[in-house]
């Protein structure tokens, strides 16, 4: 009788412990006011990102080689629908019919707590008429330690590299220089 006392006990203190772990954390690319877009309409066709980093949790930088999955940090979506959602709002909302189209290929998306979050993109833009253009934008963001404040560093990334779209998707206009 004392041994099944013990078993129901600890088995209740498992079930209690495994109630009392840390609750996962979600954070956004998209910004909380919506972007004034410009006159130009610009739909997001496509975005790739390093396999390192698409995953549901943020993944951030240890050290000089390593990579850290922080297993209580999420995106909202997938970071490459986080990031295609975020962009599609920073120019302007969903676009209906024939217009812009842009294509991104994140080469790297890095989150370096205590120090910056840095995006280096190729992007391709196809407007009506003309020949697709090529472009590259890289930008980086200060960061301190908290989550919160690299995420916020990422947003203001992404508000860079929207404004360089936007520059680039009247027509005739050159790749920005960044």
């Amino acid at each position: 009788m004392h041994r099944v006392r013990n078993l129901c006990g600890a088995s209740l203190l498992i079930w209690l412990s495994g109630c009392s772990s840390t609750p996962n954390n979600y954070h956004t690319l998209v910004p909380a006011q919506p972007v004034q877009g410009g006159s130009q309409h610009v739909l997001v066709s496509r975005v790739s990102l390093p396999p390192q980093v698409d995953r549901p949790q943020l993944v951030v930088r240890q050290g000089s080689s390593g990579l850290a999955i922080l297993e209580t940090e999420w995106w909202g979506a997938n970071l490459v629908d986080e990031f295609r959602s975020a962009l599609q709002d920073m120019l302007g909302g969903p676009v209906s019919g024939p217009g812009t189209v842009l294509r991104v290929e994140v080469q790297r998306f890095d989150s370096v707590p205590g120090q910056y979050a840095s995006l280096d993109t190729l992007w391709r833009l196809k407007r009506p008429g003309e020949p697709a253009i090529t472009c590259r934008t890289s930008v980086q963001t200060a960061a301190d330690n908290s989550i919160n404040n690299l995420v916020n560093a990422h947003q203001a990334n992404l508000r860079k590299l929207a404004e360089a779209v936007r520059a680039t998707a009247a027509p005739g206009r050159p790749c920005p220089t960044t």
